[in-house]
This record gives C-alpha cells, structure tokens and sequence, in this order.
C-alpha cells in the first residue's frame, strides 16, 4: 500500500512540473452537445480536463450556434480546466507546448471583406441543401452529402441569397476558432475533406473538381476561383501558426495564459476519432456506436464508382477514407434495457442500469447464431442508406421462430449494425479490405459480448480498448503533441510507436459459426425491410 502512494506521489509531482513548465498539450473540441478541453502529459497520457454544455439552436428553420456561445463556452470550458489543474495538483499552467482545436465538421460560416459574419452558422445538421447537393454530386462525378460546406455555398447561390455577393471567405467551426486564435485562415486535409472534394495525392482541395466547378458557377460567385474563398490546407504534423495575445485572451480573459504557443491544423471531430483509436493507416477502421453509428474505413485507392451511401473524407494526414454513417445505433437496445431493468426492479432486484445492460447482453451468447428467426428494425428515425424518412421500431417472427430471450437480445444487437452492414457491403463489392476494425462506444463496456458479434457482423478481427477513450479532445491534443514533436515518422508510425505502443487492447477474431449465422440473418434482414417499409406508411 505504501509502495501504491509513493508512485502516485510521484506521478502527481512529475505533473505538476510538466504542467508548471509549460510542457503539457492542450486539446479542444466543440461537439454537438459539449465543447471539452484536455491537457495532457509528455507521455499523452490525460492530467485534467474541462468541459461546458451547450446546445445548438432551431432559428428561422435553420439549426446554428451563435458566435458568442462559441466563446462563452470556450473560455467556460478553458476556465473549468484551469481549474482542475490547480484543485489536481496546485499549479495553474500559463503556457503550453502545443494547442489544438477540433469541432464538429461540415456546416457554412459565411464572412465578408471586413471578417463579419454574413448570415448565421449552418451547422452540419441542416438538411436544406438537397438540390445543391444532387447537382453538384452529379456535376463532379463525387459524392456531395447535404452536410458538406460546398452544398451549403451552392445552394445559397441557387436560391439567390443576398448575402452572395458579398462572401469573401467560408470555414468550418474548427477553422473558424483557429483563425481567430492564431490570425491564419487554414484548415486541416480531413476537415476540409468535408467542405469540397480532398485530392489524396496532392492533400489538398482536388484541382480539377475545382475547375469543373468554377466553370459551372462563373459569374454566379464574387470570385472567379472557389479556392479563393476556402481555407489553406494543411496536414497532420505541420505548424499551423502560433497562438496570438488576442487568441489567448480569448480563451483565458484572466490572462493566465499566454500566447506563442505553436497549433497543429484544425480538424473535424471525425478526424479525432481516427487519431483517438489509432485507425489512420490504409487497412484499418473504427467503427464508433452510439445514438448513431458509422464505420471510418482508411483506403488504399480510390472507389471504383459514385455511391450515396459512402462519404468519402480523408484522415488528418490525407488519406482518403470511406464513411458509412447510420442514423440508427444502439438506442433501441437501450429502451429494452430499461423495459428489462423496469422488470426486475419490480421483482424485488436492486440491479442497476449498467448491470442489467450487462447481464442481457451475456444471454445473447446463449442465442442461435441465427437470431433463431427473429427479426428486428431499430429504426427509430428515418435511415439514409435504407431508403426511408422515418423511422418505426419493430420486432418481427414467424411461428416457427424460437423467441427466447438469447435470441431476442441477439437480434437486437444484430439490428444495430445491420443498417452499417449493408453500406459496408458496398464497399466489400469494391474489393475494400481491412485489417482491424477498432470498435469504441458505451456498447462496448460489457466485455466481450458486442465486440464478437461486431466481428461476426463485419467479418474482421475488432479490437476495443479495456480503458474508455478521450474522445475529440484528446486526438487533436495527440495532434497538438504531433507538432510539438517534431517527429519525422509518418502520422500512423508515431501513433503505434508513440501513442498506442503500451495501450491495452483487446481483439476478438470472428468465430466461423457466428459469421455463418449473421450472414443468414442480414439476408432476411435485408428482405423484411419491406415490412418496415409498410410500418412507415401506415402508422
């Protein structure tokens, strides 16, 4: 027990000087429902963290932020985590080696000559953008989803929108704060991988998409060349200017903390995520499951053909990758967790939301690999892929199927990656191999159980993390650490020799009978979407 206290004497000490002599890295992230700060270590290992809860707003039947709750929430969450330091380990740090700063991708920040902004920030969750999107999608031979900050650009050029004329320069959210922090208009290759197509040879906007638009809107933009309203790329690795007084007493009006600190490019919150689960080099994925879920899979050429149920967005270091996003994850499971958990509390157990979630999640291992012939839809939105606006949650059997509780949960659970399935066929069809596909979400804490179906979902080996991830704030720190570094190696060799090289990972190899048996399932699966198909009309 001494020998215990010792070392975590130590570790606090050896903190505290890190943070005290400026070296730790500090990671922001501005999610949809939390902007996070981090700092952390030499060995990027986390020392504290800060955080501020916002939300976005429905104005004028557009979904926005306004700038000022960027700021306020920034200098919240800034505040928080100084906090931290000095409640942690007695020290308020005043400079940093590196910063970074990450944010939700996509979305249309529109400013004129004079740095103001033109009409409020459309977040990536604006659907407005269909005829913008298809146009361009056919005029590009690429893939254009209604999210991506061209869709939003075009579209307000089909519909006239007086501020047109008058735009000088468009960003994203994480380009935004970062130009403000540092005075320098860039932007990271996998954030601007969704503003306009990123070429991967060149890691930079591809230039003959941007001729074949250029020629389709002349006269329609205030300049002749796109690119002259877009941000600078930039790749992992590459200083992308250093923080300015005025950027430092934006973050921290105490003064605390001072400028000179050198920033990695800003990236997307999709970027984080590849840098937090080590999946950056050709060969590997992660697939992330939550209220949605969606697969990043890193490519090592291009796709064959046009297909709208794939993005394609590239890594922060510019290699390109195929995102398969779903609408529909895990939610569904969770409101039978609960109908469960309701179950036993009403027997008399005092079994816990966690332990419930846990104790389903072990019985379906005790299920068919089939499901038994059981079938359910997890459909509690409209889903892209599938073809459908809305959504109806169903469970579906024949009589001759076996409804036991294994089976039951089983199908749950293969409803929840059955959606990703099927755009993940797409890309088997295009002769996509991976590797290793790193799963991460709260489905994942039961050990064992999702992680195997997963991999019999998808065929491949899934390795999850035994400690939970940092999230977006801590890959743009590892970002951030990037830089500061100075490392040569490529961003994929830094993270397994630097960042991962003693993590504890666990990896599931696909078991041959629950493969056979998913793939029978995914195939009546795949059928019954006419019934959920007739739900969505009639109810």
């Amino acid at each position: 027990m001494a020998q215990h206290h010792d070392d975590a004497d130590a570790r606090r000490a050896a903190a505290r000087e890190t943070l005290a002599q400026g070296r730790a890295v500090l990671g922001i992230e501005l999610g949809s429902t939390r902007i996070k700060a981090v700092l952390v270590g030499e060995d990027h290992v986390p020392l504290a963290s800060g955080g501020h809860a916002w939300e976005n707003q429905y104005v004028d039947r557009t979904w926005t932020y306004p700038l000022d709750a960027v700021w306020h929430g920034l200098r919240a969450a800034v505040a928080d985590l100084l906090a931290d330091t000095e409640r942690r380990y007695g020290v308020r740090p005043t400079s940093v080696a590196a910063l970074g700063v990450s944010a939700m991708m996509h979305g249309y920040l529109a400013f004129d000559a004079d740095d103001e902004l033109l009409v409020p920030f459309r977040t990536w969750r604006n659907t407005s953008t269909g005829a913008a999107a298809a146009e361009l999608t056919e005029l590009l031979g690429y893939n254009i989803p209604l999210r991506w900050s061209v869709a939003h650009l075009h579209q307000a050029v089909l519909d006239a929108e007086p501020h047109v004329p008058d735009v000088r320069f468009v960003t994203t959210l994480a380009g935004y704060v970062h130009w403000r922090l540092t005075g320098r208009k860039v932007i990271g290759v996998g954030d601007a991988s969704g503003m306009f197509p990123v070429d991967p040879v060149t890691r930079d906007y591809d230039a003959d998409l941007l001729a074949r638009f250029d020629a389709h809107t002349a006269g329609r933009l205030p300049v002749a060349r796109l690119v002259d309203l877009l941000p600078e790329v930039l790749v992992a690795g590459q200083e992308a200017g250093r923080l300015t007084d005025e950027g430092a007493a934006l973050l921290d009006p105490t003064g605390t903390l001072r400028a000179g600190a050198p920033l990695c490019p800003p990236e997307g919150d999709a970027g984080t995520g590849m840098v937090a689960t080590a999946s950056v080099a050709p060969r590997t994925a992660n697939i992330s499951v939550g209220t949605s879920i969606f697969a990043m899979v890193v490519l090592e050429k291009p796709l064959a053909r046009v297909h709208h149920e794939i993005d394609l967005v590239t890594t922060p270091a510019g290699d390109l990758v195929a995102m398969v996003h779903c609408n529909n994850g895990a939610s569904e499971l969770g409101e039978w967790a609960g109908v469960f958990g309701r179950f036993a509390t009403a027997l008399g157990s005092d079994a816990g939301a966690d332990e419930v979630f846990g104790v389903l999640l072990r019985e379906a291992l005790e299920g068919d690999a089939d499901g038994g012939g059981l079938l359910a839809y997890n459909y509690l939105s409209g889903e892209p892929i599938t073809g459908l606006d809305e959504g109806r949650p169903l469970i579906v059997r024949t009589p001759d199927s076996r409804l036991t509780l294994g089976n039951f949960v089983r199908t749950q659970v293969y409803a929840a990656f059955g959606t990703l399935s099927l755009g993940l066929r797409i890309l088997d069809a295009e002769g996509v191999e991976v590797d290793t596909m790193f799963a991460h979400g709260g489905l994942f804490r039961t050990a064992g159980v999702a992680q195997r179906l997963l991999a019999a979902a998808v065929d491949t080996p899934v390795a999850v993390g035994r400690t939970a991830g940092e999230g977006g704030a801590w890959g743009i720190a590892v970002l951030a650490a990037y830089v500061a570094s100075g490392a040569t190696d490529d961003l994929g060799t830094y993270l397994s020799t630097r960042v991962f090289a003693d993590a504890e990972i666990d990896v599931v190899e696909p078991d041959a009978a629950d493969v056979a048996g998913y793939a029978t399932w995914l195939e009546r699966y795949a059928d019954g979407l006419a019934v959920e198909r007739a739900a969505t009309e009639a109810l």
